[in-house]
């Protein structure tokens, strides 16, 4: 590959591959630098990515796929994915078509750029070894990989994937279990091997964590407004969005779950299960996720909704809605509502077709699902569960998010 002039040069570059017969642009792609394992060089243990691209970038992807054609390697793009090692001749390719652009790399732009050229002044100073991926994805399928296992969880918690919207089927069956230390990756085997040495010299590490995934932490930068107070409260692939607050203690973000703007987060927030913004999720309250307790059928809590201290929540819940500290909705929670509180209940919800019958009426939780301005109570007289038209506005306070 000859180096590339100027940017009409790339754009013909990037136009040629383009038209290559059966090419398919990514969904996503990035390079990444893989941990391997300590006793088995084979496994990957981790994937960390400093720039994902999804959906956008499409020229930096045909220069990259440019590249690797170039230098011999062959690409189904068929597949739903394509990983490839990378050497110092795809660098220097890369390098020679983005040369228009070095100029540029320093600035917000040309971030792959900054990657190519970073790689590039590396592969200088010595050898890259065996380390370093180049990850495309074609098409949303069950990964294959523990690559594309990480592109899709970056995904999610970089904000460019939407929750519950990516293919993760099996990625617990692709993923290493290994202990976390300092952020880096430690077989279990290898630590089961050299215990007694490593012990003895005083030199075992502090293992923080033992789980398939990281923590959000260890690979995604937060937004300014946006605190976590403990690092193994939220797992990587979770989604935080600006003004989350995470309180150390009972709370907890599983992965493809989260927040949609500023949430209060004192709670567990179950894989899939999506928080509104301006919402609180109490000290100790849970809201399900698919596989605890939902029947498959994943929640999403709606704006300026408040789950009461270790409450549970097993339905989606509107805007506005209260769940008292104690007490559990779930599916089939018989739930009683009075006539005069069903009217007003119906007025804030029109869609709501309950008829009306001057009684109380008996509803089981997923009957209310989704429905706005509900309040959950508990009647401490006869421990039954009632509905009521809520009174009072959620409001998280705007000084702390």
């Amino acid at each position: 590959m000859k180096k590339i002039k100027d940017i009409k040069e790339f754009k013909t570059l990037v136009e040629k591959t383009e038209s290559l017969k059966g090419y398919r642009k990514p969904i996503g792609f990035g390079i990444a630098r893989v941990d391997r394992g300590q006793l088995n060089n084979e496994k990957i243990l981790q994937a960390t990515f400093p720039i994902v691209n999804w959906k956008e970038n499409y020229g930096s992807a045909a220069v990259f796929i440019a590249a690797l054609l170039d230098s011999g390697v062959e690409i189904d793009f068929n597949e739903s994915e394509f990983v490839c090692e990378i050497k110092k001749k795809f660098i220097k390719k890369a390098f020679k078509a983005f040369y228009p652009y070095l100029g540029e790399a320093e600035g917000e732009d040309h971030k792959n750029v900054q990657v190519i050229k970073t790689l590039h002044w590396m592969s200088e100073i010595d050898d890259l070894g065996d380390d370093y991926r180049v990850v495309f994805i074609f098409e949303d399928e069950a990964p294959k990989s523990v690559e594309v296992v990480y592109l899709k969880l970056y995904a999610l918690s970089l904000r460019k994937a939407d929750l519950r919207s990516l293919n993760l089927d099996g990625a617990f069956g692709i993923l290493e279990n290994v202990a976390w230390s300092g952020g880096v990756p430690i077989e279990l085997d290898w630590l089961r091997a050299n215990e007694i040495e490593l012990k003895l010299e005083g030199s075992y590490p502090n293992i923080e964590s033992v789980d398939k995934f990281p923590r959000f932490l260890a690979h995604i930068i937060p937004e300014d407004n946006t605190r976590i107070l403990d690092s193994s409260k939220v797992r990587m692939g979770a989604r935080l969005s600006a003004g989350t607050t995470v309180m150390p203690g009972a709370s907890y973000i599983n992965f493809n779950a989260g927040t949609t703007g500023p949430v209060m987060v004192e709670g567990r927030i179950s894989s899939s299960a999506i928080v509104g913004a301006g919402s609180d999720v109490g000290g100790g309250a849970s809201i399900l996720g698919v596989l605890s307790g939902t029947d498959g059928n994943p929640v999403s809590i709606g704006k300026n909704t408040l789950l009461g201290a270790n409450s549970v929540t097993g339905i989606p819940l509107g805007d506005g809605c209260i769940v008292d500290a104690g007490i559990a909705i779930l599916e089939g929670t018989k739930v009683a509502i009075k006539p005069e509180e069903l009217k007003k209940i119906k007025d804030a919800n029109p869609n709501f077709d309950a008829k009306e019958s001057g009684e109380i009426q008996f509803f089981k939780g997923l009957e209310l699902a989704g429905l706005n301005g509900i309040h959950f109570r508990q009647d401490s007289t006869n421990g039954m569960i009632l509905a009521l038209r809520s009174k009072r506005e959620v409001k998280l306070n705007s000084q702390l998010h």
